[in-house]
């Protein structure tokens, strides 16, 4: 992951908090580059290579969408075709040399572009955009050709969308509608659709950036710049692929330093939608696990469906920030306080499950609300939340009161009114009610319209007029009234890890370096391999390089003898455990190689006889250093560890250790940097959290001292990220007052 040409030695020299390289310690880049996307997207000049008017010929239609998005855009617009005079009555040039001007932007519409682009370079064009297919989503041949075109483009200031995208960037959007915008990214153009036609009812959009292949211009250049818009109220992405793990963190992070909220479909969930999506654009997809821990740490809210991505991405852009008070509450508590209000108590008790279920609050209404809503609703229906009023009261004047009084109510942060297929008698007043309410408080108003015809003059006339947020379905409703509190959590308490980046090694990381290299050339030819090729430490020597990190370990003795073993027994004091000590075998418990609670110098004996024997049956050949005595350690069993993705590099994982991270994986990730807040973070996500707090009377565990591992292997991660594969602490004991490593396994790289 270390930046091409960048050695550590190079890395170890530069002076402390030179941000002017812009690169940290691993030789990755800690702030984005700045590229004039302004100029791309409302160029003054724009060029069509490849123009035609033959109703035979695709290139047709493309041709007419560019000159009508240059005309509505005010650019000067250039056709180029070598073998015609005219397209479309407008003059026709053979080469982008012969334009009387300076080219801000190069359609190219040929089937062979790379020859255009060397023009485009030549007249010093400020962008192209590269229709064709056949580069390394093709794999092969197309590979090749992708790299070609990548290093044309490095060696001169063009900058290059594409290729293998469509057109959509050319999209002439709806300038009648209200509220802010949705800024749209895609790697299809046909899965962006759905979101554009968004603007048929009503939400408006305001940009399309198809990225295609991404030889150059990627998604972080087009999230970081939407961020930065006046007028853009959420970014929505689909997404195949990465370009680079880092300009995502990046880019995410100055989205989250503006508050804009970034709503995602990322496909790659299961093996057949990552060979797809590889196949489609020739993007390696990551590990989806990490791709969600990454998500999660940078605030972008990931989807599933593209009616979640346009409904989410909406409600995200049109609702109102909570107010101070409510902040203030959400700091306190994960959950949002919701009130649903219905014609149906049916309604209510199903959208009340769903809230509920994801982990949203329904407050009980006050007193003086639930008394001034019976002078409304009839006695025996329930106003306490759900509100159900009945049906009748939607019909007049008392509709629109109901609906303030609930909006004052000071335990409601938001409004979830769901409509399913109600009557137009009904339905006509109660959303022209709820679009009035909506305009004359601080609260976001959810609505959501269940007729599944969806040509209702309540729906078509006032809904979709309106800048409520108007949802079809009741769980896209419940996942942004959850993504909107998400949202606004996350952004209030947010701390950028690039404010402070990893810019000069620590004193540690030469120590570890130097143990390394020390041990290296000592690694038995035996020892077992990863799947990477790297080369697994002892114990002993992973604990070493621990320690040199200021990790605390167990006391622990290496013996090669049965006298060896009591002393050491009788030094640490009894109980303690036994197991042996090999580079070559990794995972002891699973062998049997692991004895606990020796508690006399009989069963040390005993045990050290077996271990030795156990290891030449079940690891026979390799080579064993001896038997390792340890202290006995009590503690909650936890697991934090390190590995290598493909697309962000070093990964800091943990976990609760024993069954819970063998059976049933409960761990989470984080990608480097992250400060404190978010290893603390990463604790709240493990589904038994609730044993770090000592249930079921067990004592607590000092998650302080779980989050100082935590940071000090992020540390490790990124200073000998050229070194160590793997890295991990299992169990990490975490007791009332520190955690100590038990076991420890450090994989470096082979040679």
């Amino acid at each position: 992951m270390r930046a091409p040409g960048t050695t550590r030695d190079e890395v170890a020299a530069r002076p402390a908090g030179k941000l002017s390289l812009e690169l940290d310690v691993m030789g990755l880049p800690v702030r984005l580059r700045e590229v004039d996307l302004d100029t791309f997207f409302r160029p003054r000049s724009v060029a069509v290579v490849g123009a035609s008017d033959s109703g035979r010929k695709p290139n047709t239609a493309l041709t007419r969408k560019i000159c009508q998005w240059a005309d509505v855009g005010g650019a000067t617009l250039y056709l180029v075709n070598p073998t015609r005079q005219s397209v479309d009555g407008r003059h026709c040039y053979h080469h982008l040399s012969e334009i009387p001007q300076e080219i801000d932007l190069v359609a190219i519409l040929v089937g062979d572009p790379l020859p255009v682009v060397e023009q485009a370079i030549a007249v010093k064009a400020g962008f192209a955009v590269i229709f064709a297919a056949g580069f390394a989503e093709v794999g092969g041949a197309g590979i090749k050709l992708q790299e070609k075109l990548e290093e044309m483009i490095s060696q001169s200031s063009l900058h290059v969308l594409g290729p293998n995208t469509n057109l959509n960037a050319f999209e002439v959007f709806r300038s009648d509608l209200k509220g802010r915008s949705i800024a749209l990214i895609t790697q299809s153009g046909h899965q962006g659709r759905p979101i554009f036609q968004g603007q048929e009812i009503g939400i408006k959009m305001s940009h399309w950036a198809p990225v295609g292949n991404e030889v150059d211009l990627e998604v972080a250049d087009f999230m970081a710049y939407f961020a930065d818009q006046d007028g853009v109220g959420a970014v929505a992405c689909y997404v195949e692929g990465f370009k680079s793990g880092r300009t995502l963190q990046l880019a995410a992070d100055r989205a989250a330093r503006k508050g804009v909220p970034v709503v995602a479909v990322k496909v790659g969930r299961t093996e057949a939608g990552s060979s797809m999506a590889k196949a489609h654009t020739g993007h390696l997809t990551g590990s989806d696990a990490v791709v969600s821990a990454a998500f999660r740490q940078f605030g972008i809210i990931r989807v599933d469906g593209l009616d979640q991505l346009l409904e989410v991405s909406a409600a995200l852009a049109r609702s109102p920030a909570p107010s101070q008070e409510t902040l203030q509450r959400l700091r306190q508590s994960k959950n949002g306080r919701v009130c649903v209000y219905s014609i149906s108590g049916g309604t209510g008790a199903h959208m009340a499950d769903l809230v509920s279920a994801a982990g949203m609050e329904l407050p009980m209404l006050s007193s003086q609300t639930q008394e001034q809503l019976h002078s409304w609703i009839p006695p025996y229906l329930r106003v306490s939340n759900p509100v159900d009023n009945g049906g009748a009261p939607s019909s007049d004047w008392r509709g629109r009161k109901i609906l303030d009084t609930i909006l004052a109510d000071p335990s409601v942060d938001l409004l979830l009114c769901p409509i399913t297929g109600a009557l137009p008698s009904m339905a006509g007043n109660l959303t022209k009610d709820l679009v009035e309410a909506a305009g004359s408080t601080t609260k976001p108003v959810f609505v959501v319209w269940g007729s599944p015809v969806g040509d209702e003059p309540a729906y078509r006339d006032t809904l979709c007029n309106s800048t409520v947020p108007t949802f079809r379905t009741f769980t896209n409703a419940v996942m942004a009234a959850k993504a909107y509190f998400d949202h606004y959590r996350f952004v209030d308490s947010y701390t950028s890890p690039f404010d402070h980046p990893p810019l000069k090694l620590s004193p540690a990381a030469k120590a570890a370096s130097e143990l390394l290299e020390k041990v290296r050339p000592n690694i038995s030819p035996s020892s077992a391999k990863t799947r990477q090729n790297g080369h697994c430490l002892s114990e002993r020597y992973s604990k070493e390089l621990l320690k040199a990190y200021g990790i605390p370990v167990s006391d622990e003795i290496v013996c090669t003898s049965q006298r060896e073993v009591l002393q050491a027994a009788r030094s640490i004091g009894y109980p303690v455990v036994m197991k042996i000590s090999s580079a070559g075998i990794s995972h002891k418990s699973d062998l049997g190689l692991v004895y606990l609670d020796i508690s006399s110098e009989a069963q040390a004996k005993a045990a050290y006889a077996a271990l030795l024997k156990g290891a030449s049956e079940r690891a026979p050949g390799i080579a064993v250093d001896g038997v390792l005595v340890s202290e006995q350690l009590l503690g909650v069993e936890t697991v934090v560890g390190l590995a290598h993705d493909e697309l962000f590099g070093p990964v800091v994982m943990v976990g609760l250790g024993g069954i819970f991270v063998e059976i049933l994986k409960d761990v989470t990730f984080r990608v480097p940097p992250f400060p404190a807040a978010e290893a603390k973070r990463m604790l709240t996500e493990l589904a038994g959290v609730a044993l770090l707090d000592g249930a079921r009377g067990r004592p607590r565990a000092s998650r302080p001292a779980i989050v100082d591992v935590i940071m000090k292997v992020q540390r490790i991660g990124i200073e000998l990220s050229d070194q160590i594969l793997e890295l991990d602490i299992n169990p990490l004991i975490a007791g009332t007052q520190k955690a100590v490593a038990a076991d420890a396994l450090v994989v470096i790289k082979g040679p």
